[in-house]
């Protein structure tokens, strides 16, 4: 049989009962059947221009914030909660500062609060005396990301304790499942419809309430975190950092499951499912007042930048608002720190090139000390690189300086210094002829 044919029968068969987007199936195979490459998964458009996007803003704020606590208890009398200072402004800033490219607010916690003019509970702002009762939350970041050009995602949990939801969205009685998941699905409508383009929607804990029709009619393009309709997946920690190899294929099962993680990982996965690294600047996802000596130092963030980024997965870095509804000026000096830092390290290279082949080297016009390379595959085509060396030329003779297996949307290797006049990646093991859209070389201090 003709293998695109047969390829073609495959993904029929596959849609007649999968409720999965298939898009990704069909590029992954129309695009890798030639003779010397094996069919390899690829991304949809929309989750390269996400692997693109590197590094993401996390913003946590709830009734915890007023409680000292990660989960909030319902305790916090509604009139109690009153962010005077409240500036969705001064959030972009600090996500432009750090170099974020999407901001992923926490529209709703496990809690149940609602931070926009739901219809659905008045455990929400319009129950609090910001703005009279008629503050949204949603309604100014979205306008703050349309004004300042980044992107929009939102966490709506399925848990939901004033509901009477846990993890999931699951309820204790089918009366009590049916009358939350017609909420929940109210819920989300509202999110996804009034407030412009959402990039990327959180499910924490996957999401058992059926909400596929409601992605595919408002958000048919966007990253989906969790559940079945999953196109992203969580890495498996809160470290803001990926295994390594940490690959972006995965089996198609594990992909439906809603809860895959790094751990499914598998260089000859039929599915493409990124990584994302989410990471608590603080010690908690909350603002707190016994938490300010935990915030991350600036080697800290760079460690996990290269453990993240630099595993080919994508860095969502959390924020927590304090009471009068501003990030604390130390975390906003930290951000940017972090921000600088990734500039002064990884802006600019000596120099750098891009080819194909199971060699692809860089000269250098005047012997020079490096002891950084990135490398970035053209992921368009799959995950080719299967383990490679990186050489340096040292008095004529190649010295090893670096080696690994996954490279993906971007790997950073790190070394002792050496000078060099030339160096090279050798792809040791491949699918196909390695594509690079980059093989850069930087000496960092």
């Amino acid at each position: 049989m003709n293998k695109k044919i047969g390829v073609i029968i495959f993904i029929l068969a596959l849609s007649v009962t999968s409720t999965q987007p298939l898009g990704f199936l069909y590029e992954r195979c129309s695009l890798q059947l030639d003779s010397q490459t094996p069919p390899l998964a690829l991304p949809t458009p929309e989750q390269a221009a996400w692997h693109d996007f590197e590094l993401g803003m996390f913003i946590h704020f709830a009734p915890n914030t007023w409680q000292d606590r990660e989960y909030d208890d319902l305790s916090t009398p509604l009139d109690k909660i009153n962010p005077e200072k409240l500036d969705t402004d001064q959030w972009l800033r600090v996500a432009e500062s750090m170099g974020a490219k999407y901001i992923v607010f926490v529209a709703k916690h496990v809690g149940g609060f609602c931070w926009w003019q739901t219809e659905t509970t008045d455990y929400s702002v319009r129950s609090i005396p910001w703005r009279g009762g008629k503050g949204d939350v949603m309604a100014m970041l979205a306008e703050s990301c349309r004004k300042r050009g980044l992107k929009l995602g939102v966490y709506l949990s399925p848990a939901d304790r004033k509901q009477g939801a846990e993890v999931g969205g699951r309820s204790k009685t089918p009366e009590a499942q049916a009358r939350y998941a017609e909420i929940y699905r109210r819920q989300l409508t509202e999110l996804l419809s009034r407030y412009g383009e959402i990039m990327e929607v959180w499910f924490d804990g996957s999401c058992i309430i059926d909400v596929g029709d409601i992605l595919k009619k408002y958000v048919p393009k966007a990253m989906i975190f969790q559940g079945p309709q999953a196109t992203i997946r969580w890495v498996g920690n809160e470290d803001g950092t990926a295994p390594y190899p940490a690959w972006n294929s995965l089996p198609l099962k594990a992909a439906r499951s809603g809860v895959a993680t790094a751990a499914d990982s598998r260089p000859d996965g039929d599915a493409w499912l990124p990584l994302e690294c989410d990471a608590r600047i603080r010690s908690t996802w909350f603002w707190n007042t016994k938490n300010a000596d935990s915030l991350k130092s600036l080697d800290r963030l760079m460690d996990m930048y290269v453990q993240s980024v630099g595993h080919a997965a994508v860095l969502l870095l959390n924020q927590t608002p304090d009471p009068t509804g501003l990030i604390p000026q130390a975390d906003v000096k930290r951000a940017a720190e972090f921000g600088n830092e990734i500039r002064r390290r990884f802006g600019k290279s000596i120099t750098e090139t891009r080819g194909s082949g199971r060699a692809v080297e860089l000269d250098f016009v005047n012997p020079t000390a490096i002891n950084h390379v990135i490398t970035m595959e053209d992921i368009s085509r799959g995950e080719r690189v299967r383990s490679y060396v990186l050489e340096a030329l040292v008095d004529g003779s190649w010295k090893e300086i670096s080696r690994g297996t996954a490279i993906g949307h971007k790997k950073i290797d790190r070394f002792s210094p050496v000078k060099t006049l030339k160096i090279r990646l050798r792809a040791l093991d491949s699918a196909g002829v390695p594509i690079l859209l980059k093989l850069a070389a930087y000496c960092v201090s």
